[in-house]
C-alpha cells in the first residue's frame, strides 16, 4: 500500500512537472528517478514520501555518502526533493517539508573542459573534406553541418536533435532553439555554418528522408492519429539518420567522439563559450547565446580564458602598465647590461650633457 501511494504521488508530480513547469522530458525522467531511489530508501525505514522528516532526508545524505555518491550528484537529489516537497505543500499533501535546514553537500567547483581552437579547426576541416569529396554520402554532409551547428551555435545535443527544418532561417543566417523549460531563443550561425546547413539540405537530407517516407508507408487502416502526428513531427526533424528517423542524443554523442576521442557535444558547446570570451564577447551576450537563465553560470568561462584576462590584466592595471613603461624606460649600459634597480626607482640612465664654458666659469 505505502508503495502505490508512494507511486501515484510521483505519477501525479510528473503531470506538474511536464504540463505547469514545462520541464523537458529527460528532466522530467531525472527528477522521477532521484525521487524514487529516495522513496525505496523511506521504505526501509518503515515511512513514506509524504510523513518523511528530517532524520529521514539527513540518513539518505548519508547513505549517499557511505556509498562513494559524488557531492555534486548528492546536491541535485537533494534540490530535487525541495522541489518535490515544495509542491506537496502547495498542494495541501503535507504539512511539513523535511528539506528545510538541511545544507547542501559542499562541492568542488569543477571548470568546464574544451578545446583548443586548433582542435576544433583541424576536426571541422576533416568534416568538410568528407563532405566536399565528389562521392560524397548524406550522412557525411550531415554530420558536417551537425558538427558546425554544436561548435557555431554552442547547442545542447538535445537541442540540435529537436530542431526541424521549420526552425532554421538560414536567408538570415539564424536558427530558432527551444532549449530547458522550453524556452526559446534566436542563435545567429557562422558562414561556414549556413554553408554546412545549405549543402545539406540540398544534397543529404531529401536522400534521408526519401527512405524514411518508405519505411513509414502502412494501410491507411493501420494508421492512428497519434501515430499520424508522431510520423508528422520525424518526418521534419533537420537530421535524420540512413533509416530515416530522427537522430537519437546518444548517436550524435557517438559522431563527434568519432571526429576527435577528446570532444564530446557538450565540450564542443563549452569550446563556443571559451574561445568566444578569449576574443573579447562580453558575458552577457555569450549567456544570451548559450540560453543561460543565470549569468552566474556563464562566469565560469571567464576562468578558462586565461589568455584573455592576462591582455586584459596587462591593459588595465596600474602595476602591470607601470611595470611595461619601466622595462622601455631602461637603456643599456657601456657593457652591455641593463640597470634593473634604478629603472625601478625612478632614476633612468641618460647621457650626461657635456659642459658649456659657463658651466665651467661658475665652478
Amino acid at each position: 500500500m505505502d508503495t502505490e501511494r508512494n507511486l501515484n504521488l510521483l505519477k501525479d508530480y510528473q503531470a506538474y512537472l511536464r504540463v505547469e513547469k514545462g520541464l523537458r522530458p529527460l528532466t522530467c525522467e531525472a527528477y522521477d528517478s532521484d525521487l524514487k531511489i529516495f522513496a525505496e530508501f523511506l521504505e526501509g525505514r518503515h515511512a513514506v514520501l509524504p510523513t518523511a522528516v528530517q532524520e529521514d532526508v539527513a540518513a539518505f545524505l548519508e547513505n549517499l555518502h557511505t556509498h562513494g555518491i559524488d557531492p555534486r550528484t548528492a546536491a541535485r537529489k537533494l534540490s530535487c526533493l525541495r522541489g518535490f516537497y515544495k509542491w506537496l505543500l502547495l498542494d495541501r499533501r503535507t504539512h511539513h517539508d523535511p528539506t528545510v535546514n538541511i545544507e547542501s553537500p559542499k562541492a568542488w567547483k569543477v571548470l568546464p573542459k574544451s578545446l583548443a581552437e586548433t582542435e576544433v579547426m583541424q576536426m571541422l576541416e576533416r568534416a568538410e573534406r568528407s563532405a566536399s569529396h565528389p562521392q560524397a554520402r548524406a550522412i557525411d554532409l550531415r554530420d558536417r553541418a551537425i558538427l558546425e551547428l554544436l561548435y557555431a551555435g554552442g547547442l545542447r545535443v538535445s537541442e540540435v536533435t529537436d530542431l526541424s527544418t521549420g526552425d532554421l532561417a538560414l536567408d538570415t543566417g539564424r536558427v530558432h532553439v527551444r532549449g530547458k523549460g522550453d524556452k526559446e531563443r534566436i542563435v545567429p550561425l557562422a558562414h561556414t555554418a549556413i554553408e554546412a546547413l545549405e549543402s545539406y539540405l540540398r544534397e543529404g537530407r531529401p536522400h534521408l528522408a526519401r527512405i524514411g517516407s518508405v519505411r513509414r508507408m502502412a494501410p491507411a487502416k493501420e494508421r492512428h492519429p497519434a501515430g499520424q502526428d508522431l510520423a508528422h513531427r520525424d518526418s521534419v526533424r533537420l537530421f535524420l539518420s540512413l533509416r530515416g528517423s530522427p537522430l537519437t542524443r546518444q548517436w550524435v554523442w557517438h559522431l563527434v567522439k568519432a571526429s576527435d576521442q577528446e570532444a564530446t557535444p557538450h565540450r564542443l558547446r563549452h569550446s563556443c563559450a571559451t574561445h568566444m570570451v578569449e576574443h573579447g564577447a562580453d558575458l552577457r551576450s555569450v549567456q544570451i547565446l548559450l540560453g543561460h537563465a543565470d549569468i552566474s553560470t556563464t562566469q565560469v568561462y571567464t576562468h578558462l580564458a586565461l589568455g584573455h584576462l592576462k591582455a586584459v590584466h596587462r591593459l588595465h592595471h596600474p602595476r602591470a602598465r607601470r611595470q611595461e613603461t619601466e622595462d622601455r624606460a631602461i637603456i643599456p649600459s657601456s657593457s652591455g647590461r641593463t640597470a634593473p634597480n634604478a629603472a625601478r626607482s625612478g632614476i633612468y640612465l641618460v647621457p650626461k650633457p657635456a659642459d658649456t664654458p659657463a658651466d665651467k666659469v661658475k665652478r
